[in-house]
């Protein structure tokens, strides 16, 4: 039987499934307990589990990942809520020095199988303290994996999969994507580091993740009206990438372009494009091109956010670009 769900509720899903599977899975975080968290994508989970198995925590992001540490050290699964990604800052010593390197510091003694959730994203009102992208500030500290789900499939699946794997996994929920429908996945995980091909074409390979997924997915059905038939593929995770993949996409297409809700400097699309040219640069027929956020703060107002990520008719154009070389 089919069952379809919001990418909101994948998440209670996923946790919900993983806690009934393993007594040693936990969740932990600010309001995830009795309110069902901010974005209500726990609800129903302290009903179901309890108060020992889904804990509220005070409002301090620095306690939530200690605990989560000290539980992990101690062989427990904690999953731990950081809400919005944005206060990732407020904690960045924790993930950065502790999370990512327990495990490598102490020479394999100790597995750190933390799963950190963290809302993610613009396009929702929340403004510039509210919106970031912040899964671009972690790439440079080695020992974090990051996970970009962009569907309801690959959130519940992917979900999972960080769940049971026993080093610290990133997992940014696009909070702009709550209200998007899907089917679950047949298979219960999903690995990390595969990519997925959402669709298939021969001119151009288009790169996205996450809300630019599914707006790359709209400029493919423009550009197929124009005789332009773009592979639009999702990374789905950016730690480990996929890099194979896009390779191979461009061993058909010789032609690349990475669009990314994110700035820049510093981020994961400069990072594959900087890749594709030092390992690839025979495969390609054009410059590959970037089509990126604005280098400020995330605007507030509704027509000023809207201008500030990659929208689709900038995706359009910057295909039209690399194919007419």
């Amino acid at each position: 039987m089919t069952v379809e769900l919001t990418y909101r509720k994948a998440i209670a899903q996923a946790i919900a499934d993983e806690l009934a599977a393993d007594p040693m899975v936990l969740l932990i975080g600010q309001d995830v307990g009795a309110a069902g968290g901010v974005f209500k994508s726990t609800a129903g989970l302290f009903e179901q589990f309890g108060a020992r198995r889904v804990r509220d925590t005070p409002i301090s992001e620095q306690a939530i990942i200690g605990a989560a540490l000290g539980a992990a050290v101690m062989g427990l699964r904690p999953i731990a809520e950081i809400m919005f990604a944005d206060f990732a800052a407020v904690c960045f010593d924790q993930i950065a020095n502790q999370l990512a390197k327990y495990r490598y510091m102490t020479g394999g003694q100790a597995s750190i199988p933390v799963t950190v959730r963290l809302s993610n994203g613009s396009g929702a009102g929340f403004a510039a303290q509210h919106s970031q992208p912040a899964e671009n500030w972690f790439l440079n500290v080695s020992g974090l994996k990051i996970v970009v789900p962009g569907t309801v499939a690959d959130l519940y699946g992917l979900l999972r999969s960080a769940i049971r794997d026993d080093n610290p996994v990133l997992v940014f929920e696009h909070k702009n994507l709550f209200g998007l429908k899907g089917e679950l996945p047949a298979e219960t995980c999903i690995p990390l580091g595969v990519a997925s091909v959402a669709r298939p074409g021969t001119d151009v390979t288009v790169v996205a993740a996450q809300q630019m997924r599914h707006r790359a997915l709209a400029a493919a059905g423009v550009l197929h009206e124009c005789g332009i038939e773009a592979e639009v593929i999702d990374p789905r995770t950016l730690v480990p990438f996929d890099d194979t993949t896009v390779a191979e996409s461009l061993g058909r297409t010789s032609r690349l372009v990475v669009v990314q809700e994110a700035p820049v400097d510093g981020s994961w699309g400069a990072s594959l494009i900087a890749r594709v040219v030092t390992s690839h640069f025979f495969l390609l027929d054009a410059p590959p091109v970037l089509v990126a956020a604005d280098a400020t703060p995330i605007p507030y107002a509704a027509c000023m956010e809207a201008e500030w990520a990659p929208s689709v008719e900038r995706i359009v154009a910057a295909v039209k670009q690399v194919v007419s070389y």
